[in-house]
């Protein structure tokens, strides 16, 4: 990342805080419904689920400009556009928008939040319709492939058969994966972005470490906690942990170095707080105020048992896929490295799939598709448009065709 870069990043979250932000979308709202239910892989079957989802721009007659944008971890159905309630931009607004990567001008963009989640969906805090109480540890285990399942509830209520592409990073590269996997006909395009396979130890690892934060809290009463009485400070460190593992040594070290962030306290164990230091401490209080922290047990457990393959070989498990795809992965990302990059592009071109891929040098590690980044937006943009010329050049034909013949 360039200093002209950093500089520009700093100054747009400092925007952010101080409520200057303004967004290309304007306001813009979800919307909650409630959908028939879906069996779990675990068994569990839902009476009936809701989804929260957000839509941007305007379906085509032919319905064949849909993007379906995943979130990941932390994020929600609120894509792009100021929050009505907050006046913060949704998660990828730099990214979504009229002359964007994802060209709302030209595309539908549908995003949910995901089965699980907290922002609007079905999930822990939800009330339980057989007890009229919260779920909170009866909610039933849920999988990246229960999250698309009830993605296609929403998709089928909609009426819209099929998508154009589907992209998301992380958790929300998982899911984009399996749409391709496990709906080959209902996708032409996926694009997934600094995910994986699989899990690896190291990466569960990371969010045990998060999850035994919460639930040795005392606060946490076994998942039945009150609003006054939240396992804040588990749910604080467990974001912590997670954003040392979304940055880069080289961002740590330019955004931060050693600087002190402030002169010592009377009430400070020792005489240092480093900048580092805060910003984690800001990143964790943050957090637990919008963030409920049984679905984050839950989401980074879904994270952790997903497997693309299921133990099958890889023709057998992705040998009905069609979608072309576009891979991408940052050389700073040593949560998701490049090495799993390769490793999925190299199973999904052993089950014949076409496969474009990119490693971005980019330098602020996982978090790269999150920020300002004209690199990858270029690379989203143009695979997008030439793949949605490509889809429509049959169209094309046909049309002239059957023209020459009246």
């Amino acid at each position: 990342m360039t200093h002209a870069h950093q500089r520009l990043l700093q100054g747009d979250l400092q925007d952010q805080r101080l409520g200057r932000y303004t967004s290309d979308l304007g306001v813009t709202h979800t919307r909650t419904v409630t959908l028939p239910g879906i069996r779990t892989q675990s068994g569990y079957s839902f009476s009936q689920i809701t989804l929260a989802y957000q839509t941007l721009g305007t379906l085509s007659p032919a319905q064949d400009n849909v993007v379906l944008v995943c979130h990941a971890l932390s994020g929600d159905a609120h894509v792009a556009g100021l929050n009505p309630e907050t006046g913060r931009p949704g998660w990828w607004d730099y990214h979504v928008g009229p002359g964007k990567a994802i060209d709302t001008s030209r595309f539908f963009v549908l995003s949910t939040n995901v089965l699980g989640g907290c922002g609007g969906s079905t999930g822990p805090s939800s009330v339980d319709p057989q007890t009229g109480r919260p779920y909170a540890m009866t909610f039933p285990p849920v999988t990246i492939r229960d999250m698309v399942a009830a993605q296609v509830r929403l998709l089928d209520h909609l009426r819209i058969s099929k998508v154009f592409a589907v992209v998301g990073g992380s958790m929300g590269g998982m899911q984009a994966l399996v749409w391709a996997v496990d709906y080959p006909h209902r996708v032409q395009t996926c694009i997934p972005i600094a995910t994986c396979l699989a899990h690896t130890p190291m990466q569960i690892a990371f969010h045990e470490v998060g999850r035994q934060a919460i639930i040795t809290d005392a606060q946490w009463n076994q998942g039945h906690y009150t609003a006054h009485r939240r396992p804040e400070h588990g749910l604080a460190v467990a974001r912590m942990v997670g954003h040392v593992t979304y940055l880069s040594e080289f961002a740590m070290k330019t955004k931060f170095g050693r600087q002190l962030q402030r002169e010592a306290k009377p009430e400070d164990l020792f005489p240092e707080f480093f900048a580092v230091e805060s910003y984690l401490q800001y990143q964790g209080e943050s957090f637990v105020k919008r963030f409920d922290p049984n679905s984050y047990l839950y989401i980074t457990k879904a994270l952790d048992r997903f497997d693309l393959l299921e133990g099958s070989p890889p023709h057998a498990a992705l040998g009905r896929v069609k979608a072309r795809f576009l891979v991408i992965s940052f050389e700073s990302d040593w949560l998701y490295p490049p090495a799993q990059a390769r490793e999925l592009v190299r199973t999904l071109k052993r089950a014949n799939a076409v496969v474009t891929y990119l490693n971005l040098q980019t330098s602020y590690g996982h978090d790269s598709f999150l920020i300002q980044n004209p690199e990858f937006s270029r690379a989203v943009g143009h695979f997008l448009d030439a793949e949605y010329r490509r889809q429509r050049l049959p169209l094309k034909k046909t049309t002239q065709i059957l023209g020459g013949t009246r």
